[in-house]
């Protein structure tokens, strides 16, 4: 039972509060874990004292990608007050700015990789005009970006699911394996790949543990940059006025 003195503890509550706390549940405990009785006892308030602040488990879940792209679009603020703000630097193009952004993300993917799921699939459904305000912010910069770079309509489009899809695909193929033996220090048999009969799996059993190797964050830049330069011509202009890239 919460204290008759309750009302000062929930006055402290607050959407952000409560979302930061899921967050963290999440974080330490797991995905499977957040529930609203859960996310209660660690705020120290009774569960209806949350239902103000978010109406549910599905709700909840919205306030993860919520929280995710908040931190993401706080990252960039950070990153230009900072002055690491590559893409606003002279001769910068729409290519540097869409690397920060790609950076931006894959910082709270590594800080949050339980709500990495959410992320990927949640938005998909709910209507863009119901999706969080963080990740529309997020999506309208994207969007600017590339208009301000001189692609017409199509094009931008065509860019802007490009580098959505390759920045969650190649965060999503993580370099983590699940671990079928904590304990056992010979990398194959911790990761259960003895499971696996080697005449039928030999290069499963040969590559996934160079996984452990994998620069996430310099596989997904120069992939994009790559990917980039197939698929997009060269703007008229950059984005902030300087030549063509």
């Amino acid at each position: 039972m919460v204290e008759r003195d309750s009302p000062g503890k929930r006055r402290r509550l607050s959407r952000p509060v409560v979302l930061a706390a899921a967050v963290a549940l999440v974080d330490r405990d797991g995905l499977a874990a957040l529930t609203m009785r859960r996310l209660a006892t660690d705020l120290g308030v009774e569960p209806m004292a949350i239902y103000r602040y978010t109406a549910g488990k599905e709700a909840l879940l919205d306030g993860l990608v919520e929280a995710f792209f908040a931190e993401v679009n706080e990252r960039l603020r950070t990153s230009a007050e900072a002055g690491a703000d590559e893409a606003r630097s002279p001769g910068a193009d729409w290519r540097a700015e869409l690397r920060r952004i790609a950076r931006a993300f894959a910082s709270a993917v590594h800080a949050h990789p339980e709500i990495l799921p959410v992320v990927a699939t949640r938005p998909l459904s709910v209507p863009m005009a119901r999706r969080p305000t963080p990740l529309l912010q997020l999506t309208e910069h994207i969007l600017a970006v590339l208009g301000r770079a001189g692609f017409d309509d199509a094009t931008t489009l065509t860019i802007y699911r490009a580098f959505v899809a390759w920045n969650l695909g190649c965060l999503l193929v993580d370099k983590r394996q699940v671990v079928d033996n904590p304990e056992e220090p010979d990398l194959i048999l911790r990761l259960g790949l003895h499971r696996l009969p080697a005449a039928e799996y030999p290069r499963l059993r040969t590559l996934v543990p160079r996984l452990a190797e994998y620069d996430d964050e310099r596989e997904l830049v120069t992939g994009l940059d790559g990917l980039l330069s197939r698929i997009a011509e060269p703007p008229l202009d950059s984005f902030y006025g300087g030549s063509a890239p």
